[in-house]
This record gives structure tokens, sequence and C-alpha cells, in this order.
């Protein structure tokens, strides 16, 4: 059958460059508006930096620590999420525009900068979706107790990534291939873990599962 997308670049698209210590555009081939970068350094030791749309450019998490989220000034880190890429500026938190450096940044494409609230689950979310790319990005409060949480995809998700961004938590992960107690940790060497109350459910069309742990 034909693709639904014909050129995947134009939703996703992974782009190399070099630091320069000042204000940097960075273009991917692409040619679209990301709504998360995920920035690393490649010829130095240093952390890797996540930033996207509905959190907003200031709001950092680093996806290989626990660390609660960083925040960088108006000059700092990724300055501007573009038409058709995005700006580091000077300075870091994660050596995103070391002078000379390599680096990659991966690009994806939500709703271009717009969010919704989603009132599918028992916790109200704030979303960013591409049901073409099936791709969504999702923000809520926790509660403390299981609950269900909008994404906004109408289809159920294959692979989901949450982190706490207020606390010093690892990054859970859970995948089409596990059942509702399994999960790995993006910043762990660990293997498959269980846990019988990690996800409280199975995402649906509509919510994914949280527990109160």
């Amino acid at each position: 059958p034909t693709p639904t997308i014909l050129q995947g670049n134009k939703y996703m698209d992974a782009t190399l460059y070099t630091g320069t210590n000042v204000s940097n555009a960075i273009v991917n081939q692409g040619q679209f508006k990301p709504d998360l970068v995920w920035i690393k350094a490649r010829s130095v030791v240093s952390y890797h930096g996540l930033i996207d749309s509905v959190r907003g450019r200031a709001s950092s998490l680093f996806s290989n620590a626990t660390d609660a989220e960083g925040t960088s000034s108006a000059t700092q880190d990724l300055v501007s999420f573009n038409s058709n890429g995005f700006t580091v500026g000077v300075g870091s938190q994660f050596n995103s525009n070391g002078s000379g450096n390599t680096l990659v940044g991966w690009q994806w494409q939500a709703n271009q900068g717009s969010t919704v609230s989603n009132t599918s689950g028992s916790i109200t979310s704030t979303v960013s979706v591409n049901t073409t790319a099936g791709f969504s990005i999702a923000t809520f409060t926790g509660t403390g107790a299981n609950a269900t949480v909008g994404h906004g995809l109408g289809v159920a998700p294959k692979m989901i990534i949450v982190k706490g961004r207020g606390n010093a938590y690892s990054w859970p992960v859970w995948h089409n291939t596990f059942n509702v107690s399994e999960y790995i940790y993006l910043n762990g060497t660990f293997a498959k873990l269980t846990f019988s109350n990690i996800w409280n459910q199975l995402p649906t069309s509509t919510t994914i599962g949280i527990s109160g742990d």
C-alpha cells in the first residue's frame, strides 16, 4: 500500500552541526518546525538535552540523568523553534553549542507550537499532537493516585516515555511489546523490569495509564 507519510523527514529529522558558541541557526532537511528537539554533543562528554514547545524553549530535561527540569536564560541552549529547524545560543547546561564541538539534533514535529487542553483522562493534560506522524507531547500534574492521561492521538500509542519534571526521578518507558507491569529506564542500563502497578492500565486510543507510584 501507499505509505501515509511519503517523506519521513517532514516529521522527524536528524541534523548534524558544529557548535559556534554564538547564535547558531540549525536547518533540518525536512524544512519543518520541530516541537521536540533532542541535542547531544558527539565529540565531547556531555548530557543529552531535551526541549519541547509545550514546556517552552527555556526548559530542559536530561535523558541520561534523573535531574529535575533545568532552566536556561533567553540566550542559552535552544533559543527558538524555527520554521525549518531551531536556533541555539551561547553557554549551555548540556553543551548545545560548544565552540568547535560536533553535535546532533534529533527533531520531531507535533502541532508546530500549538497546544490544546485534553480532558479524556482522569487528569487533564496539555497536549501538542501530530496524528499523521503518531507523535504526541503531553504535560500534566500528578495526583499521587492511579490515573489516566489523555494523549490526543486517536489510536493507542506504541511507546510511552514519562519524566517527572520537578523531582529527581528516572525515566520509565513502556513499549507495545511489554505487558502492563513491565518497563525499562531510559536513563539506565537495566534489563526490562517488572512492577505490578507501574502503568495502572494499558494505553487506549484516548489515554495512557499511570500509577500513584
